[in-house]
């Protein structure tokens, strides 16, 4: 007999939203450091000082990067099935059965489906 797995709950779109916006963030204000040091190494800081011009570099870059992989986990998130199952229906059809509709492939999850839980 096998043992109940508890099912794991897919994170919510708000949080994929929130975890993307604190990553691009992060990665934001690491390529900012970078490219601001460097400029004021290359250039020199300008009439707004050191601190103010790494800042802004910072701040410009974490927000732009922020923004767009937030976007960007929202949007490779919306789909109606699991990211788990789309990888392994791809990994087990030829290429030319790979290409079919939506509507075809939720067909083909719910009858394999319907079939592991008769064999169960």
């Amino acid at each position: 007999m096998q043992a109940a797995h508890p099912r794991r709950e897919e994170p919510s779109i708000w949080y994929k939203l929130k975890m993307g916006a604190l990553m691009g963030s992060g990665v934001g204000l690491t390529i900012g450091f970078i490219f601001g040091s460097w400029s004021i190494v290359r250039h020199g800081p300008g009439p707004r000082g050191v601190l103010a011009t790494l800042s802004q570099y910072m701040v410009s870059s974490a927000a732009t990067f922020g923004f767009f992989l937030s976007i960007g986990s929202v949007i490779r998130s919306d789909s109606a099935v699991s990211t788990h199952l789309q990888a392994a229906r791809m990994q087990l059809l030829t290429p030319a059965m790979a290409i079919r509709s939506r509507s075809e492939g939720m067909e083909l999850i719910k009858a394999r489906w319907a079939q592991e839980t008769k064999q169960n």
